[in-house]
């Protein structure tokens, strides 16, 4: 291999993957977790708060050893990290269904709630959108936030995921304006609304547009509490046979184009998956200054 490899925000050259190899098969006692965890440290790849990234350096690992370039020991337990585990039943989800409807004013005060740091909200969560969103949810992984909504009695009716930028987006990228070297320093800088779920037991005119606006006005001061960075910029992907991204637009997202109908996981230009429309919503008016620099 000649060219240089991005895998998880890291620019990997031939001359890196080679040492990479030779110090993995220096070490064959150890295991996936501890090779992990002495990358992070050899690389002093930390999060801004100053956590070790060993979850990411992993996953790189296990990247590389799927495209062949190294070689790592066989995994000594299955995976018990909490990103893993099936979803939840969802305890509470029956009591949840009495119907909740009426206008915006009749269900105050709404509260959101930011719950990635809560085990049982976020369980909760993780179950309600296994069970009731489309595309199903076997949890978040990496820097992610999601939010819980209830109505003034205290009851859910809706729930968001934040989460990683796309990689890539050619009409995302061309409306932002910057090139590749930008995009892989700064690309931490956006956040992916991944999920966003009204529950189907809740009926209220404008409740989309409400939440996301409430969203909007806190998540760059959340996700600094919780990664010691902000984002300047949230993206959400629609699937344009399903929606018409009427919620976003009344939201005051912009539209930015199309994808062009393939996923995260396409290495080989293969994979169709359906055409989404992008919507993106600036944080501040300076988005583009603090994603160019």
């Amino acid at each position: 291999m000649s060219e240089s490899l991005s895998l998880q925000g890291r620019l990997l050259s031939a001359a890196d993957l080679c040492q990479l190899r030779q110090w993995v098969h220096e070490n064959p006692g150890w295991s996936r977790w501890r090779l992990s965890r002495e990358l992070a440290q050899r690389w002093d790849w930390r999060t801004a708060t100053g956590l070790l990234k060993d979850m990411a350096a992993r996953t790189l690992l296990v990247k590389l050893a799927q495209r062949g370039l190294i070689q790592l020991p066989e995994r000594r337990q299955a995976p018990t990290n909490r990103m893993r585990c099936a979803a939840p039943a969802g305890d509470g989800l029956d009591e949840a269904l009495e119907p909740v409807h009426g206008l915006l004013a009749q269900l105050q005060p709404l509260t959101v709630q930011e719950v990635s740091g809560q085990p049982a909200e976020r369980a909760w969560v993780k179950g309600a959108l296994a069970r009731h969103h489309y595309l199903g949810f076997g949890g978040a992984v990496g820097e992610n936030l999601q939010y819980l909504v209830r109505e003034g009695r205290g009851r859910p009716v809706a729930c968001l995921v934040f989460g990683a930028a796309a990689w890539k987006c050619q009409d995302r990228d061309r409306w932002i304006g910057w090139p590749a070297g930008q995009r892989q320093k700064n690309l931490s800088l956006i956040a992916n609304n991944s999920r966003f779920l009204i529950f189907p037991w809740t009926q209220a005119p404008h409740l989309g547009s409400w939440i996301l606006g409430q969203v909007a006005r806190r998540i760059a001061g959340d996700w600094q509490a919780k990664y010691g960075h902000p984002v300047v910029l949230l993206e959400t992907f629609v699937e344009r046979e399903r929606f018409r991204g009427t919620v976003y637009r009344a939201a005051n997202w912009q539209a930015a184009g199309v994808t062009a109908g393939r996923s995260r996981q396409d290495r080989h230009t293969c994979l169709h998956v359906p055409v989404k429309d992008i919507y993106l919503y600036p944080l501040t008016p300076r988005f583009r200054e603090v994603l160019q620099a």
